[in-house]
This record gives structure tokens, sequence and C-alpha cells, in this order.
């Protein structure tokens, strides 16, 4: 399965890449890569992670406090946000 990324999702991403890229240089993509890694895990197994909504599941990445949001459509992984576990959590409900 594919996953495809919502914009708010994307600036999620690039957002958390320039704030770890600020505190130490590399750090950015170092959190890059693994969010991608969490993506490849969603896309092999789907259904493996919990539900956060009816809709919605979370994956937790290994090393940096995120989690990538996503919902299982008909084709592919719809990725709605990338959000940190301390800030705003819920702030992604508002996404579709």
């Amino acid at each position: 399965m594919n996953a495809r990324f919502l914009t708010q999702a994307l600036l999620d991403l690039d957002q958390a890449v320039a704030y770890y890229e600020a505190e130490q240089p590399g750090l950015g993509h170092d959190f890059e890569e693994e969010v991608f890694e969490c993506v490849d895990r969603i896309c092999l197994n789907p259904r493996a992670w919990a539900h956060i909504s009816s809709n919605t599941r979370r994956c937790i990445t290994r090393r940096f406090p995120y989690g990538v949001i996503y919902q299982i459509r008909d084709d592919h992984i719809l990725v709605i946000g990338i959000m940190h576990l301390s800030r705003h959590p819920d702030s992604w409900r508002n996404r579709s």
C-alpha cells in the first residue's frame, strides 16, 4: 500500500525537521528518516497500530516523541499529521 500526505501533514514534518535541525545539525535529517521509516511500517501493516478515533490510527516513532496520524483508505494510507505527543496531540481532528 502507498502513502499520501495531507498538505498540513507535510507542513508538520517540515516544521519539526527545521526545529531539530536548529537544535543540532543533522538531527532534522534523522527525524525525517525516522518519520518515513514509521510510514513504511504503516504501509506494510496498516492495522497494527491503535485507533485514536473510529477511522484514525497512530503509529509512534521509535526515537522521537512524535506520532504519525493516519487513516486507511481503499487503495492508500492517508497521513493526516505528524504530531508531537505532548503538544496539542489532538489538533489533527479538524483535518480530513
